[in-house]
């Protein structure tokens, strides 16, 4: 089945409620889960760049699994972003220190180059209409010795297979999010799609696996003492 792209931003006001009010923790724990998996034992601290944040649940579940890095969320929805705020005000004033919310069009955020010891994404890849906007993300953003973590929706082979997974995952919740998500797996790109991607960004060495039936994660590190050419 051939991609079929869709819009880059979420920024309806049906969208932005939908997702603010839906209840992530199971797979937003898991993406903790999987970071913990595949890089065990890490000291994770200094800044992290979570792009593509939407209204900022995996900024804050990073920062409460790991209270010694900063993390800086940037999403170019500016309603997701101001539902995020509203998200963000309720919780501890210690919390809200380590994270940030930043409105701005990835690779080219108002963020400082190279400066990111952890960049992490989850469900940004198969927004873009042009993927090579996440690897641009991680050149320009990512030090050296950089840990890159970043889990999305997998494409299946046909569209009778996504709408049994949209049925299967999506049972009972609003139409909203049942349209988004068939559409999302329609946008989404296959594992082998994405190791050529990265192979045309200089990122060969990383690691691509699926980890469910709809899901990909893909890891990996920049070379420590120097950037990537």
């Amino acid at each position: 089945m051939e991609r079929k792209p869709e819009p880059e931003l979420m920024e309806t006001a049906e969208q932005v409620e939908a997702y603010a009010n839906a209840d992530f923790a199971v797979p937003h724990s898991r993406v903790i889960e999987l970071f913990r998996e595949v890089f065990p034992g890490a000291e994770i601290a200094g800044a992290v760049l979570d792009a593509g944040c939407g209204t900022g649940d995996i900024s804050v579940r990073f920062a409460r699994a790991f209270p010694h890095c900063r993390v800086t969320g940037v999403d170019g929805s500016t309603a997701m972003l101001k539902k995020g705020a509203e998200i963000l005000s309720r919780e501890p004033a210690e919390l809200r220190t380590q994270v940030a919310l930043i409105q701005g069009l990835l690779p080219d955020a108002p963020v400082t180059p190279q400066a990111f010891a952890t960049i992490l994404s989850n469900s940004l890849l198969h927004h873009l209409h042009d993927p090579q906007v996440m690897w641009k993300t991680v050149r320009n953003f990512a030090c050296p010795g950089a840990r890159v973590f970043i889990v999305d929706l997998m494409r299946p082979d046909n569209e009778e297979t996504a709408r049994h997974l949209t049925d299967l995952y999506c049972a009972g919740e609003p139409a909203v999010l049942r349209r988004d998500f068939f559409n999302s797996l329609l946008a989404a790109f296959t594992p082998e799609e994405i190791r050529e991607q990265l192979l045309h960004a200089g990122f060969g060495h990383f690691n691509v696996r699926a980890v469910s039936d709809r899901h990909v994660m893909v890891w990996g590190e920049i070379p420590d003492g120097r950037t990537i050419e």
